[in-house]
């Protein structure tokens, strides 16, 4: 009798099962033409079996890339270099990919000129390091009333950021915030 916590004494575990490939290789491929394309390789239409062929002869794989055309094209190359070549330029697509960063500046809508000139300091740095701006005036319970004083505010900051940045969207009134988006002018130093 085996000892132990019931229901877990059921012998050794399945063998772990193996992602799919992404693309159809050598016996996976169905189709019975293919267009064969790679290195040392004779270009045109194949049947399946002499494409194989062609592959196990060079002792590589036939990699089905792009199985919607007709007929299938398939390339003769290494799998799991094709794989590995393809992670790297994805890596390297993501690399080059520019982040756009948007900075946050609160105010409330009687902000007085000492803070307001210190924030503006602020977005003024951020600007200049090639960061977006996002300045908004927070209503808090009744303030909302304020709404025309905070919008004069947002234009003051502005008109104030107009020689590092330029205006993407203008004083815009979503709940108790209202938005003002400044991007740079020019693109990162």
């Amino acid at each position: 009798m085996a000892l132990g916590r019931p229901g877990f004494n059921r012998g050794p575990r399945p063998p772990f099962k193996k992602k799919e490939a992404e693309h159809n290789i050598n016996e996976f491929i169905r189709a019975p033409q293919v267009r064969l394309v790679g290195e040392n390789v004779e270009q045109g239409v194949f049947s399946l079996s002499e494409a194989r062929a062609i592959a196990e002869e060079q002792e590589l794989d036939l990699v089905e890339i792009s199985p919607n055309a007709n007929p299938p094209v398939c390339k003769v190359i290494d799998y799991n270099k094709f794989i590995y070549e393809q992670k790297k330029k994805l890596k390297e697509i993501k690399a080059n990919a520019k982040q756009t960063v948007i900075k946050e500046i609160r105010f409330g809508p009687n902000t007085n000129e000492h803070d307001f000139q210190f924030k503006l300091k602020h977005a003024i740095s951020f600007l200049e390091d090639g960061e977006k701006v996002r300045a908004y005036v927070h209503f808090k319970g009744r303030a909302i009333v304020y709404k025309e004083q905070g919008e004069i505010l947002l234009l003051k900051f502005a008109q104030a950021l107009e020689e590092v940045g330029k205006v993407e969207q203008l004083p815009k009134l979503e709940g108790k915030r209202m938005f003002l988006i400044v991007g740079p002018k020019t693109g990162k130093k």
